[in-house]
């Protein structure tokens, strides 16, 4: 019987370098530019072949994005990382303040 909780499962890595490229609507070589700058990093099938998963796709989108605005991928590498931190500690202040109570989270 087929396992179908990984169909649930953001980290699985179920799409292959050219079903991956034709979701995004980029070439396979931009995934595989990214692969080399160490940015999305897919896991490798038993062959060698590139695996992604939805969370490294969302990732590759939000590369596309900063450098369809002009970025370069040092940049944009920056920026995403900057804003998951700003995620981050936003999502922990959050916390804080429905711990203490106030309402405010």
């Amino acid at each position: 019987m087929a396992d179908l909780t990984k169909l649930d499962d953001e980290d699985y890595p179920a799409y292959t370098t050219g079903q991956a490229a034709r979701m995004l609507g980029v070439q396979e070589a931009f995934l595989r530019s990214l692969d080399a700058a160490e940015l999305v990093r897919p896991q490798r099938s038993g062959g060698g072949h590139r695996r992604y998963s939805r969370r490294q796709l969302a990732l590759a989108v939000r590369v596309r994005d900063q450098l369809d605005e002009g970025h370069t991928l040092a940049a944009a590498a920056r920026i995403i990382g900057l804003q998951d931190e700003l995620t981050q500690a936003h999502d922990t202040i959050a916390d804080l303040h429905r711990r203490l109570g106030d309402g405010t989270g």
